[in-house]
C-alpha cells in the first residue's frame, strides 16, 4: 500500500500562487474581450470600415492608492471644469473620488494588484497618467493600444529615488521643478533610452494641501509640538532607533506627534504594535493616522525625520525648522545609485536641516528648544522651494493642458 504524504505549501508561496492565479484569470477575461473585438473587425471587412474600438478612451488616470487622490484632484477638476471626459481607474474602494458628483469624470474601482494590472495592460487609450513606477518592468506592462504613457511625481524629491528602471519606459515625465530633468537625462544616456518628454507642471498635491492648510484655524493655547514623521524600512528612523529616540522625547514632557509612513503599517506592523504598547500611557504622545498630514504639520513647531520626502512638504508648506537623523540610505536598489553624485534631496537637507545623531538623544529636549531658525536657514528653505515647487497653484491646469495637447498631436 502506497503512503501519500500531504503536500505543504508555506504561506508566502501560497499567497504568491494565489496572486498568480487571480492575475491569470483576470488576464484571460480581458483577453477574451480583445479577441471578440478582433473577430468583429475581421468579419466587418468590406461591410463597415467605420467600426471603432468602443473601449477606447482619450484620457485615463490610474490611482493605485487613495493617498494619491490629492495628486490627481486638481487634474480631474480641471477636466470637469472644461467639460472634457476623463476616466479615473482606482485600486482603492474608498477612494475620495467616489464622494464627488462629477459629470465628466468617470470613476471605476478596478481591484488591486494583478487584477488591476490585467485591466491596465489591455487598455485602449490615448493618454494614460499615473504615479505608479515600474512600467514595463514588473507586472504593469505597456498596452499596444495606448498611445502615450506619462508619469507624474507624488513628491518634490529626486526622480531617481525609485527602484531601478522605475520611470525608464514612460513617454513623458511631469516634473515638479526643472532641477529633476538633469538626472533623468543622465540615466537615458547611460541606458541608451529614447529621450522622454520632460514637462515642468509644478506639484498638484502641494497646491491642494496649501489651500487646505489655509483653512485650518490656529490652535488656542498652543503647546510647543514636535512632529516625528519618518520614512519606512530598515534605514528609517523608527526601525533604526525606535524607543532610543522616542523615550527621551516622551520623557521631555514636550508635546509629541508620531506619524509613521503609510507603508510602515503594512511592512512594519509588528514594530509599530510594540511601540504603541510601550507608549500606551504616554499622555504627551499622539499617533497620527489621518489621511492628510497637514493637520499635524500645522500644529508642529519642528519636525524630526530622516530621508523622507515629507521633509520638503513640511518645509515648503510651513517654513519651519527640520531636524534629521540618519539621512543616509543604501542607494544600490535605486536609480540614484547610477548617478554617481549626491542627489538633490540629500544635498539640500544638509543645507536646510539641523542634523542630530544618536549621541544627541539623551539631551534631545535642549537640542530641540535651542534649535535656531536663523535668517540664513530661512533663505535656504526659500531657495529649495523655488527649485522644487514651480508654477505654484497651476499644476492641475498645466497637466490638463499637456494631456489635451498631446492627444490632439497624436490624433493628427
Amino acid at each position: 500500500m502506497t503512503n501519500f504524504l500531504p503536500l505543504y505549501i508555506d504561506p508566502g508561496t501560497g499567497s504568491m500562487l494565489f496572486s498568480i492565479l487571480i492575475g491569470a484569470c483576470a488576464t484571460l477575461f480581458f483577453l477574451s474581450k480583445a479577441l471578440i473585438l478582433k473577430i468583429k473587425l475581421f468579419f466587418s471587412k468590406g461591410k463597415n470600415d467605420g467600426i471603432v474600438d468602443k473601449s477606447y478612451k482619450n484620457y485615463v488616470i490610474y490611482c493605485e492608492d487613495k493617498r494619491y487622490w490629492t495628486v490627481f484632484q486638481p487634474i480631474v477638476e480641471e477636466f470637469e471644469n472644461r467639460k472634457i471626459e476623463i476616466t479615473y481607474y482606482t485600486s482603492a474602494k474608498d477612494d475620495p473620488i467616489f464622494e464627488k458628483n462629477f459629470n465628466y469624470v468617470k470613476s471605476e474601482y478596478i481591484g488591486e494588484g494583478n487584477k488591476a494590472f490585467a485591466k491596465l495592460n489591455l487598455l485602449s487609450a490615448g493618454f494614460v497618467l499615473m504615479t505608479t513606477p515600474g512600467l514595463q518592468v514588473y507586472q504593469l506592462k505597456r498596452s499596444k493600444n495606448v498611445k502615450h504613457y506619462s508619469h507624474i511625481f507624488h513628491s518634490t524629491g529626486d526622480p531617481t529615488m525609485y527602484r531601478l528602471f522605475g520611470i525608464d519606459y514612460f513617454d513623458s515625465i511631469l516634473l515638479t521643478g526643472d532641477y529633476q530633468a538633469e538626472d533623468i537625462r543622465t540615466l537615458e544616456k547611460q541606458r541608451n533610452l529614447p529621450a522622454k518628454e520632460l514637462v515642468t507642471v509644478g506639484c498638484t498635491y502641494l497646491d491642494v494641501l496649501s489651500k487646505k492648510m489655509e483653512s485650518i484655524p490656529n490652535e488656542e493655547n498652543h503647546q510647543f509640538t514636535v512632529l516625528v514623521s519618518p520614512s519606512w524600512g530598515p534605514s528609517g528612523l523608527l526601525s533604526l532607533y525606535g524607543e532610543r529616540l522616542l523615550d527621551p522625547l516622551v520623557n521631555s514632557g514636550l508635546n509629541v506627534i508620531l506619524r509613521p509612513h503609510p507603508q510602515s503599517k503594512i511592512s512594519e506592523k509588528d514594530m509599530l504594535e510594540k511601540l504603541k504598547a510601550r507608549y500606551e500611557n504616554a499622555k504627551n504622545l499622539t499617533w497620527d493616522n489621518e489621511r492628510d498630514n497637514i493637520y499635524s504639520m500645522k500644529k508642529a513647531d519642528i519636525m524630526i525625520s530622516d530621508f523622507s520626502g515629507i521633509i520638503y512638504d513640511y518645509t515648503f508648506l510651513c517654513d519651519k525648522p527640520v531636524m534629521y537623523a540618519n539621512a543616509e540610505l543604501n542607494l544600490e536598489p535605486y536609480d540614484a545609485f547610477d548617478i554617481n553624485k549626491t542627489i538633490w534631496q540629500f544635498e539640500t537637507i544638509n543645507k536646510i536641516g539641523i542634523k542630530i545623531e544618536e549621541k544627541d538623544f539623551a539631551n534631545l529636549k535642549n537640542v530641540i528648544l535651542n534649535a535656531s531658525d536663523n535668517p540664513e536657514l530661512s533663505e535656504l528653505r526659500k531657495k529649495a522651494k523655488n527649485e522644487a515647487w514651480q508654477h505654484i497653484g497651476e499644476a492641475g491646469k498645466l497637466t490638463a493642458d499637456y494631456m489635451i495637447s498631446t492627444v490632439e498631436k497624436l490624433s493628427n
